[in-house]
C-alpha cells in the first residue's frame, strides 16, 4: 500500500475517474452555462452575443431575482430559528421515550418519506379557500372571520409554503439531531448525573455542545435544501400569485423553458451559483471550530 501510494503514476490512476467526471459533469457545464449566459438565445436555432448584458440586467433591473433570492433566504432563516430547534428538542425527548421510541420516531419521519406531489396536493387542498381543512377549522372553532384564500394571497403564500417545505423536511432533520445524541457515550451524562447536573445544565452544557459538528453538517444541508428549493413551489403555486412565492430554481425554469429565454436564464443560474459558492464559504467559517473529543 506504501508503494502505491508513493507513486504518483498510481495515485493518478486512482483520481483520474473521479476527477474526469467532475470536469465533464460540473466545470464544463458550468462554463457552458456561463458563455450562453452572455449570448440572446431561445435555446434553439441562432443566438446572438450580448456580452454582460444579461448579467446587468437580472442585477439592476430584475425585481423578481432578488424576490426569488430574498425568499430562498426568509426561508433558510426560518428552517434554522424554528425547525431546527423544534427539531433538537424532540430528538432529545426521543432519547427518553424507551419502549415508544420507534414508535414515534415513525411518526416523526413519515412527512419526509410522502412523495413531494402528494405532499403538494396535501397541503393544497387544506389552504384551499372553499373546501380547504384549515378555514373548516377556523369556521368550527368560531373564527369564521380569519378564512383566508391562504395561497392566492401575496401576503400569506410565501409563509405557507415555507411551513409545507419546513414539515416536509422536518424529519431529516430529527434524525440527523437524534443520530449524533445516540453518538454520545453514555457515561458522560451518567457521570454528569452524579456530579450533580440537572437535565437543563445535562444538555445545555454538555450534550448540546457535542452536538455542534451535527449541527453544522444539518445547517449546510438544511441552507443547500432551502436555496434550491423548487419542486413544492412549482407543484403548488408555480412562483405566484405576482412572484411573491418564486424561488430561484422554479424562477430558471420558468424563465428557460416556459418563456424560451435560455440565454436569461443561463445567467441567473450561474449568479446562484456564485451566490452559493459565497455562502458556502462564509458558513463554513462562521461554523468552523474545533470541538473536543469524547
Amino acid at each position: 500500500m506504501h508503494k502505491v501510494l508513493s507513486d504518483k503514476k498510481a495515485i493518478f490512476l486512482l483520481i483520474a475517474p473521479g476527477l474526469i467526471l467532475f470536469i465533464f459533469m460540473i466545470c464544463i457545464p458550468i462554463f457552458m452555462s456561463a458563455y450562453y449566459g452572455s449570448t440572446d438565445w431561445s435555446g434553439i436555432g441562432q443566438y446572438q452575443y450580448v456580452g454582460l448584458s444579461n448579467y446587468k440586467e437580472i442585477l439592476f433591473e430584475d425585481p423578481v431575482f432578488w424576490n426569488s433570492l430574498w425568499n430562498a433566504l426568509l426561508l433558510t432563516a426560518a428552517t434554522l430559528v424554528i425547525q431546527h430547534p423544534i427539531a433538537i428538542l424532540l430528538a432529545i425527548f426521543l432519547t427518553h421515550c424507551g419502549k415508544y421510541e420507534k414508535i414515534f420516531r415513525t411518526i416523526f419521519f413519515i412527512p419526509a418519506v410522502i412523495s413531494i406531489v402528494v405532499t403538494a396536493k396535501l397541503w393544497s387542498g387544506i389552504f384551499h379557500p372553499n373546501y380547504g381543512l384549515l378555514n373548516k377549522f377556523l369556521e368550527g372553532i368560531g373564527l369564521g372571520v380569519l378564512k383566508h384564500d391562504w395561497l392566492g394571497d401575496p401576503n400569506t403564500a410565501i409563509w405557507c409554503i415555507i411551513v409545507v417545505v419546513m414539515w416536509q423536511g422536518f424529519g431529516y432533520a430529527l434524525l440527523l439531531y437524534y443520530s449524533g445524541l445516540q453518538g454520545i457515550p453514555k457515561d458522560l451524562g451518567e457521570a454528569a448525573k452524579i456530579d450533580g447536573a440537572t437535565h437543563t445544565q445535562l444538555y445545555s452544557r454538555i450534550m448540546i455542545p457535542l452536538l455542534a459538528p451535527m449541527m453544522r453538517v444539518a445547517i449546510i444541508i438544511a441552507v443547500t435544501t432551502c436555496l434550491k428549493q423548487m419542486e413544492t413551489v412549482f407543484l403548488m403555486t408555480n412562483g405566484g400569485p405576482a412572484n411573491s412565492t418564486q424561488f430561484l430554481g422554479n424562477y430558471i425554469y420558468k424563465v428557460a423553458f416556459s418563456s424560451s429565454l435560455y440565454g436569461y436564464g443561463n445567467a441567473i443560474s450561474v449568479l446562484f451559483i456564485v451566490f452559493c459558492l459565497i455562502l458556502t464559504v462564509v458558513l463554513n467559517k462562521a461554523l468552523k471550530k474545533d470541538v473536543g473529543e469524547f
